[in-house]
């Protein structure tokens, strides 16, 4: 096999390829390829790709995202194809592709062709960024630093709670038996492993006491899939745990689709689950698609689309539409990020790196 031929072979299969199209009839010509050689120049040029955009009849991009987000993502793009069509009289085909956010990582780097990656970490956009793939900066191309959407850990129980599992601290409670992926193969994981610690070290506690709770915590771990499809499995169809720590807004959808039967405690103090998205430089210039996949990284800040996002559990980042959807999701008193504990370069070495904390606490299990 060519390396070609197994590029092809791993592109193809990750994609789960939804191609939403407005208006039909319209002939199809090639794609002129715009190629920037800096952020200057591209610039300079929105002119000059308008007027391109202008002379093609339809354009295609690539999204890929982490899989809690396609139920929203369905509602938006056709929105966002509409837009489009109104104002440039161009046909757009948004071809989606979704997975672990770990594992769409990898398949970018790999080779997958996306022109906006939307993961469930900057950590994961920054391995993007630094494989050559996206330009430094693209935190600061859209509002809120990039950050798109946000979430906080919830506490997933059985149907009313028979273990009065409410905080953080009940976690730690002998024959409590709880449920989570691994944070060293899942970044969804590291969103539960940073709540538990910042629930001692963000409110009040020291580091000593947040690493001995911690721990405590995990020894009371089950199970410990590889992402947080898989710890979700263990605990709906294998009825494995007391407690699942999950996504407020994966909770909040399955609800939604009639999947649980279970109830679900958000603590007051939590971490705030960041979002980004970014347009992939290296491949809208290849692909001559820079304008449009702008826009629609653009759009995805906007009030119709932040409803979207909210309506499927996310918490909106577009102020005017949180005030509006408020009273739906519960009230957190303490909420810090990731720069609160040093940034992302700073977590993934001290706790999740080999040798690191979180391999320490597992020695010890």
């Amino acid at each position: 096999m060519t390396h070609k031929e197994s590029q092809k072979s791993f592109t193809l299969p990750s994609l789960q390829t939804s191609a939403l199209l407005l208006a039909a009839g319209l002939g199809i010509s090639a794609l002129l390829p715009v190629y920037a050689a800096s952020k200057a120049s591209q610039t300079a040029s929105v002119n000059q790709k308008t007027q391109l955009i202008s002379q093609n009849k339809k354009v295609e991009i690539t999204l890929v995202s982490y899989a809690v987000t396609k139920a929203a993502y369905e509602k938006i793009i056709p929105q966002f194809v509409a837009k489009w069509k109104r104002e440039k009289g161009q046909d757009v085909i948004v071809r989606q592709s979704y997975g672990g956010s770990g594992s769409q990582t990898r398949a970018v780097i790999d080779g997958l062709d996306a022109d906006v990656v939307a993961l469930a970490l900057a950590l994961d956009t920054k391995k993007i960024e630094q494989a050559g793939l996206i330009q430094p900066g693209w935190e600061k191309e859209n509002p809120n630093n990039s950050i798109v959407t946000r979430s906080v850990v919830a506490l997933e129980t059985r149907a009313g709670n028979p273990k009065k599992i409410k905080t953080w601290s009940d976690l730690a409670k002998p024959g409590v038996k709880i449920v989570t992926a691994n944070p060293k193969t899942s970044g969804g994981a590291r969103w539960n492993f940073l709540a538990l610690w910042g629930a001692i070290a963000k409110n009040g506690g020291n580091e000593t006491q947040a690493r001995n709770f911690v721990t405590q915590v995990f020894k009371n771990v089950v199970v410990l899939p590889k992402d947080a499809r898989e710890s979700s499995d263990a605990f709906y169809k294998k009825g494995q745990g007391d407690v699942l720590l999950n996504y407020e807004n994966e909770v909040i959808l399955a609800a939604q689709q009639g999947k649980t039967d279970t109830s679900y405690e958000v603590p007051a103090t939590n971490i705030s689950i960041d979002a980004p998205v970014a347009v992939v430089d290296k491949n809208v210039d290849k692909h001559g698609t820079r304008a449009v996949a702008e826009a629609f990284t653009k759009f995805l800040f906007t009030p119709e689309a932040q409803r979207e996002f909210a309506k499927v559990g996310f918490r909106p980042v577009n102020s005017s539409v949180a005030k509006e959807v408020q009273s739906k999701f519960p009230k957190i008193s303490r909420l810090y990020t990731v720069g609160d504990l040093g940034g992302w370069n700073t977590v993934q070495k001290k706790f999740f790196d080999d040798g690191a904390i979180f391999d320490k606490i597992q020695s010890g299990r």
